[in-house]
Order: C-alpha cells, then structure tokens, then sequence
C-alpha cells in the first residue's frame, strides 16, 4: 500500500531554518507519509505563501488536501495533544525522575550500594534544590503565579520573592547534613505554609490554577503534585530535626 502523501512549506532561509518546520517534517515521515518538502527561502516568498493561503505563520502541512497547520496543529490531527488542555505534569515528573536518578547515584558513590536510609534524604533535599533552582530562574515570573494562591505571600509581598531561595538553600544544607537547626525549621515552615494554601485553593475553594512549583511559566496544574511537594518538605524538616535532637 502506497504511503500517503503531505505537502510541507516551512522557512528555509541562510540566516534562518525554522525548527517546527523540521520537526514537523520528522513528525510526518515518523506517522509514514512521504513528505513533499517545499522550502521557503526568502522574506518575500514567506509574505507570499501567507497572503495566498491566507495564514500568519510558518509551517504550514497540506494533507489531501487540507490544511493541517502548523506544528501544533499537526500534533493534535496525529492525536498526540489535547487542543482543549494545555496542563502537564511532564516538568515536574521529569525534576522528581532526575532527583531520584541523582540520589540514587550519590548513595552508589558514597557507599557502594543502590538504597541505604540517607537516599530518601538525598532524594528529598535534591528535589527541593531542582525546584528552587526553577523558580531562580524567574524569581518576578514565580512570584506573580505563586500569590494565586498562597496564604502568607497574599498577606505579605515579599514571601514570593524569598520562597525560592529558602527552598534551595535548605535543600543545599540537608544535602550536605549542615545547619540542620536552619534547614529543618525552613522546610517544615516553608512546607505547612505551602501544603495549607494548596488544599484551601483546590480542595475548599475548588479553583482551577496552575502551580508555581516549577516556576513562573509552569503549564503544571495546582494540585496533588503541588501538596506533595509540600508534604515532603514537612516531612523532611520534621525527619532532620529529630535526627539532629536525638543524636
């Protein structure tokens, strides 16, 4: 059975290769269409194809006929994004995944072994580290989404602002097992506050937002994720302070 065939315009320029035009032409030859690769190589020739078809960007895939769109358009005909939903989970599966490679990998240095007691506390202070470092980079980008929802930032501005840090360096003192009178009381407090203002937002108030747990651009919705980020910062501070009172 002959392969289906898709027409594909996209901006192939020296200065510039448009790269949703390349990935839209992997996405093709991946789903098994011959791809009739049209390269479009100058301005005007871009500002042509647009008042012709009458579109405003580049890519553009044709398939029997049809115009598809773009690459984002391509990806919801391919059934491989939900136009009506644009929350993810990806960055926040992908930060615990590295988190829990990292500690596995920092107990198999240190020790020898895959699993001893201090990998859960290796993974649990690298997360927080992860994700401090992904609010730092847009500590005004955070602090905006973070006062949707967050009891004690509403009261007081400047919460938002020194949340991050607070993570991340608490995350960095129960890494190395240092300070734990700092760290602990910063994560166990950083952690009520969190897991109090999440449950009031999604499980009294029921409000649909997004969480600011991966910064300020996140498409991570507000929820169980959300809580158990700060579940285990409860946890960890609670576990560290023990371990430092009783030893």
């Amino acid at each position: 059975m002959a392969a289906q065939t898709a027409r594909l315009y996209r901006m192939v320029m020296s200065e510039h290769l448009c790269p949703f035009g390349r990935k839209s032409k992997f996405l093709l030859e991946r789903k098994g269409y011959d791809v009739e690769d049209h390269h479009l190589t100058s301005r005007d020739e871009v500002d042509a194809f647009m008042a012709e078809h009458g579109v405003e960007t580049t890519p553009q895939t044709f398939i029997g006929g049809d115009r598809i769109g773009g690459y984002d358009e391509l990806r919801v005909h391919f059934g491989l994004d939900d136009p009506d939903d644009d929350t993810t989970y990806q960055p926040i599966i992908a930060l615990f995944a590295v988190a829990a490679l990292m500690a596995l990998a920092l107990t198999w240095l240190l020790s020898g072994t895959v699993l001893i007691p201090r990998t859960v506390e290796w993974f649990v202070a690298i997360s927080m580290i992860l994700l401090g470092l992904q609010k730092l980079k847009d500590v005004e980008g955070f602090s905006t989404m973070f006062l949707n929802y967050d009891l004690l930032a509403q009261r007081w501005v400047p919460y938002g602002y020194i949340y991050p840090f607070a993570e991340a360096g608490a995350g960095v003192l129960m890494l190395a097992g240092v300070l734990t009178w700092i760290s602990a009381p910063v994560a166990l407090f950083i952690g009520l506050v969190g897991a109090v203002s999440v449950f009031k937002a999604v499980y009294v108030d029921k409000r649909a937002l997004k969480c600011a747990c991966v910064g300020g651009d996140s498409s991570v919705p507000l929820g169980f994720v959300s809580l158990t980020e700060n579940l285990m910062m409860i946890a960890m501070g609670l576990w560290m302070g023990a371990k430092a009172i009783l030893l």
